[in-house]
């Protein structure tokens, strides 16, 4: 994958891209772990949870032993030479799971660096990636509350199933209004 723009922070918080966007490395796997507790969305007012959630098995689904399975997929944004989000697939029985060919979405972004565009940089260039590698759909879970519902719409996601506090959305790859060239 081809590294984007180099446009950096400015003093005013405004909206910014990452230095790149590429591909996770095998040693930063890690790293993952802390985009896990950051993809847990904490409506305003509510404590966030202790980190150690994350080691609950039906989070642990996400990031295990990743990389090694044929269909896992990460891609990071890095600003400043640190890496500050990612977004990742894999096929998976979570909560977000639609079918047994098609991968299930997670992303976040430390803090600091959400509502600057890298977010929604990272999704177009997953979903590029994976039109290109041949999947079909890509599906997640989200919260109804969160804010990132907007940005899955804009970028082609559609509601497949609801429940009282959660979305199952789908993007159909193939239909999605994506651009396929690099961004």
């Amino acid at each position: 994958m081809k590294n984007v723009m180099n446009i950096h922070f400015n003093e005013h918080n405004e909206r910014v891209i990452p230095d790149s966007i590429r591909e996770m490395r095998l040693e930063e796997t890690p790293l993952l772990d802390d985009f896990l507790y950051e993809a847990i969305f904490i409506p305003e007012g509510v404590a966030a949870p202790p980190r150690s959630i994350i080691e609950n098995e039906d989070l642990q689904v996400y990031v295990k032993d990743f990389g090694q399975m044929p269909d896992d997929r990460c891609l990071v944004a890095v600003c400043d030479g640190k890496i500050v989000g990612a977004v990742w697939t894999r096929i998976m029985k979570d909560y977000g799971n639609i079918a047994d060919d098609t991968p299930s979405l997670a992303m976040s972004l430390y803090k600091e660096y959400r509502h600057k565009g890298i977010g929604t940089e990272l999704l177009k260039r997953m979903l590029q990636l994976l039109r290109k590698d041949g999947y079909k759909q890509v599906s997640l879970s989200v919260q109804k509350a969160n804010y990132a519902v907007r940005m899955y719409r804009k970028a082609g996601f559609e509601v497949l199933k609801e429940t009282p506090e959660e979305y199952i959305m789908v993007c159909h790859l193939a239909e999605n209004r994506l651009p396929l060239q690099p961004l």
